[in-house]
């Protein structure tokens, strides 16, 4: 837990956040300003500035006396107080109930970071029973990718060829030992844009932030069938979040045709590929399923597992799809 929060004070972490300008910092600024009434009589900065009565900035590292600087270089220090303290060691007897609760605690493949515990936590123990979470409800969503940048040699290495030469072989072996040696324990976290993503998104998962126990969070196991409906290589497993904020219409998305985020996409690299051809009547497409697993080991560390079962291999899809 220590070795948790060293990481999570550094600050080059906090500076992608901060440097991300279409990312969540101005997406909850932009939903806490346009629903400003109901923060009259409550949550740090932002909802300080329009209005909130009392704001309780809790962070455990040592960055809780960095935010306290800050609400007293914008005038704020009688409506924030900071807790340096883990939530979980708050006692529930000794804060008022609260309104609101915001929190930025997403990661990659957005519950990587394992601050979501903390959240529903804090949500059981101080929110009042018609209080608001921002984000209120999340969504996992994935599809199966082609990697075409994967191919060109060099390009993670950062080498450059001076002649003009076709090496995808090389490119194609560089890719399969990276994938191997990598991506199968640890995904890639890359850019994609719509053109490299291949059958239509599934939803994997939905957390409604309101209700959702802890459990259910740290096991996410979904099966999901997808039809190829373009031709491509398949060799990768792209995933992506969207949160929703409260007031119905404002949601963040890292989806590759969404403007970029910090967060960009995780993708799970094949060590080898798929040919989807799908130049053939509807009924012959190629179908597959995809089993995705999650489970929390610690924080920040998630067992992932993916398996691809195709239509001719024994298992029957349609079976599969009500489990």
């Amino acid at each position: 837990m220590d070795q948790y929060f060293k990481i999570y004070q550094k600050f080059d972490i906090h500076r992608l956040m901060l440097t991300d300008k279409t990312c969540a910092l101005m997406k909850y600024k932009n939903v806490i300003f346009k629903m400003r009434k109901i923060f009259e009589g409550i949550l740090s900065i932002f909802c300080a500035e329009v209005g909130a009565k009392k704001v309780y900035a809790v962070e455990a590292s040592t960055l809780a006396n960095i935010i306290e600087q800050v609400s007293i270089e914008n005038n704020l220090q009688d409506t924030i107080k900071v807790i340096h303290s883990k939530v979980e060691d708050i006692h529930p007897d000794s804060l008022e109930k609260i309104d609101i609760i915001v929190s930025l605690w997403m990661g990659f493949c957005l519950i990587n970071e394992g601050m979501l515990d903390s959240v529903l936590f804090a949500r059981d123990n101080f929110l009042r029973r018609d209080g608001l979470i921002f984000p209120f409800e999340a969504s996992l969503h994935a599809s199966p990718c082609q990697l075409p940048s994967m191919y060109k040699f060099g390009v993670k290495s950062g080498v450059s060829l001076p002649v003009y030469l076709s090496m995808r072989c090389i490119g194609k072996e560089y890719r399969k030992i990276e994938s191997i040696e990598e991506s199968i324990d640890e995904p890639v976290v890359l850019l994609l844009n719509r053109d490299n993503l291949l059958p239509e998104e599934k939803l994997f998962a939905f957390l409604d932030l309101r209700h959702i126990p802890v459990e259910e969070v740290n096991l996410l196991r979904k099966y999901k069938i997808f039809m190829c409906k373009k031709d491509g290589k398949h060799q990768g497993i792209c995933i992506w979040f969207k949160l929703y904020f409260p007031d119905f219409c404002s949601f963040l998305s890292t989806a590759p045709y969404y403007e970029t985020t910090h967060w960009k996409q995780t993708v799970f690299v094949l060590p080898v590929d798929t040919v989807l051809p799908v130049n053939r009547k509807a009924k012959e497409r190629d179908y597959f399923a995809c089993k995705l697993e999650l489970k929390e080991l610690n924080l920040w560390h998630y067992k992932v597992e993916i398996t691809l079962i195709k239509a001719d291999d024994e298992v029957n899809l349609r079976d599969l799809a009500t489990l």
